[in-house]
This record gives structure tokens, C-alpha cells and sequence, in this order.
């Protein structure tokens, strides 16, 4: 997990007094008006309720008004593209997170309309959310170890589940697959909820699913979790050791969410959302509801942000070209 760097109120202030291009508009923003902040998938997921949580800290910090848009659908594609087009003045943010920003340019690129390098303006990694690969209670294996050596005896035969091609899921399987050695068959599902059902029906053998929707059948004790994606083993479930020192070292897998701007926007209003942020992250009750679902914050400058999605969008091109992962 990433250190955060709050940026400081003194460091802010020496910014707006430089006299750069949207100072008077950020010392005055947002000025009494609304600001949008645009999520790009359904009202109720994970996504949803981790911003509008977030939205309500925000108006209060900024002591305006935040109205949540859920702008759905296309892999993510629909509503980013619409935070892209907006006007840069700072009443328009969202949601930016794995699949819009990393995975769908590679993935789909005719779908994709907006560039994510030149449209997209990149205010704070929100965070990053570890998954945990589980086995249905008949596969006979306690660790890690135990499912690739399993894998190995029988290339293809052991199958996982993921929430459909492409996704967090998916893609975690692929990275893991192809870090032990091992062939897997992949069973996409519409969402992730039938496909946890089938795990503990034993319909499929494995799946990577994040920790808020894994958690209940672990405690109930109708699935057996091997292994965890993070660099570090997760508060929720101590006993349960990462990928990495379980045989594959640097492996690291995260489904994660941050917040965008238009690009354009003036770099004093960025950094007053950063501030403003990173504040909220610090936040007792904030680092209570992430820990309670398996979440990590994270936190750190715009350039962190930056350079997070570079680095996450090479890393899962790599895979996708890797795999042949295919949406046809």
C-alpha cells in the first residue's frame, strides 16, 4: 500500500499565491455552486457506496454542495467518457478506477472515446482493494502450493470464476495462471454474485473475489481462502498469507478506485481536491469502513495517480496480449 503525501496547508497557499493561470477562479471555487461527481457504474455496488461516502465527506469539507451521478454502463466506458467531455472547472469529477482508465483501452479500444492521457486529469488514488482467491470445500488442497501442484497434474481441468471478461476477477485468475506456470479455464459469469454462488455450490473450483463479497462465506466457512493479493496480509483475515509469500513473489493484484477531473482543470482547483481528500482519508471512520471491507487506502499526490495508472495500464496489456483475452 501507498504512503500517503497530504499535500500541506502551507504548500497550498504558497500555490495560490503564485499568480498561475485559475488562481482567482480556485481561491473563489466553488463559489456556492454544486459540484457533479459522476460515478460510472449502478447505484448500490461497491463502487457507489465507497463515493457517495466519500461525496458526503467532501461537501462537508469543502462546505459545498456534492451531487452523485451513477452514469452506467459499458464496462465503465459511458461515464468516464462523460467526466472527459465535461467542462473543466472543477464542478465536474468521478470515479476513476481499474477498468475505464487500465484495462479497457487494451482491452476494447474502438469502445473507448476518450484518451485516457490527454483527457483525463488525475486527482488522488482513493484505494486499493486486495482480492482473495478462495477454493470450493472439494478441492483438495490447504495452500497454495497445494493448487498449483494440483493445476500441474492436470493442465485446464480446474476451473475459475470471475464477474465477467475483463474485470478484476478476470484478470487475477490470467496474472496468476501465468505467474505459476499453470493452465486454468476461465468461466465468466454476469456479475460476481452467481458466480460465488457456483463456488460454494462447487460448480467451479476457484475464484479471486474482493474482500467485502468474499468475507460472508469465508466466515460461514463455505469456501476455503488460500491466499490474498496484497503486498501485505489483510487485517480481516490474518491467517491467510499473500500470493507473494506463498510461492510467487511481487505479485500483487488490486481492484482499485480513484478520483478524475476533465482535463484542463486548473491545477490550483486539483490541488485543492487533493488536499481535501487526503484529509478525508486520514479520517478514523473512514479508515473504519474501508478496513471493514478488505480495502486499503492510499492516498499521495496527483503525479502518484499519474504514474499509478501507467504503470497498472502496461502491467494489465501485458496480461490481456498474454492470455488473448478477447471481449469478441
Amino acid at each position: 500500500m501507498k504512503s500517503i503525501k497530504p499535500f500541506g496547508v502551507l504548500a497550498l497557499s504558497a500555490l495560490l499565491m503564485t499568480g498561475m493561470p485559475g488562481v482567482s477562479a480556485a481561491a473563489d471555487w466553488p463559489e456556492g455552486k454544486p459540484i457533479s461527481l459522476i460515478i460510472p457504474y449502478a447505484a448500490g455496488g461497491f463502487a457507489d457506496t465507497r463515493m457517495r461516502l466519500l461525496g458526503r465527506e467532501l461537501a462537508q469539507e469543502l462546505n459545498a454542495n456534492v451531487i452523485v451521478e451513477n452514469k452506467a454502463g459499458a464496462g465503465g466506458i459511458i461515464g468516464t467518457a462523460d467526466i472527459a467531455r465535461s467542462k473543466p472547472d472543477g464542478y465536474t469529477i468521478g470515479s476513476g478506477n481499474l477498468a475505464p482508465l487500465s484495462v479497457n483501452p487494451t482491452l476494447m479500444p474502438k469502445n473507448v472515446t476518450y484518451n485516457v492521457q490527454k483527457d483525463i486529469a488525475p486527482v488522488i488514488l482513493i484505494e486499493e482493494s486486495p482480492l482473495i482467491l478462495s477454493v470450493n470445500k472439494d478441492v483438495p488442497v490447504q495452500t497454495l502450493a497445494d493448487l498449483i501442484a494440483l493445476a500441474k497434474k492436470d493442465p485446464g481441468a480446474l476451473a475459475f470464476g470471475s464477474s465477467g471478461v475483463g474485470g478484476a476477477h478476470h484478470l487475477s485468475g490470467e496474472l496468476f495462471a501465468s505467474e505459476a506456470g499453470i493452465k486454468l479455464t476461465h468461466v465468466p459469469y454476469k456479475g460476481g454474485a452467481p458466480a460465488a454462488t457456483d463456488l460454494i455450490a462447487g460448480h467451479i473450483d476457484m475464484m479471486f473475489e474482493m474482500g467485502y463479497a468474499a468475507m460472508p462465506a469465508i466466515q460461514a466457512k463455505k469456501v476455503h481462502p488460500l491466499a490474498v493479493t496484497s503486498a501485505q496480509r489483510l487485517p480481516l483475515l490474518p491467517d491467510v498469507p499473500t500470493v507473494a509469500e506463498s510461492g510467487l513473489p511481487g505479485f500483487e493484484s488490486y481492484n482499485w478506485q480513484g478520483i478524475i477531473a476533465p482535463a484542463g482543470t486548473p491545477e490550483p482547483i486539483i490541488q485543492k481536491l487533493n488536499a481535501a481528500f487526503n484529509k478525508i482519508l486520514q479520517k478514523p471512520e473512514i479508515k473504519k469502513a474501508f478496513d471493514q471491507t478488505g480495502g486499503q487506502i492510499a492516498g499521495g499526490t496527483p503525479e502518484d495517480f499519474a504514474n499509478f495508472i501507467q504503470s497498472e495500464t502496461k502491467k494489465w496489456a501485458e496480461v490481456i496480449t498474454k492470455a488473448k483475452i478477447s471481449v469478441n
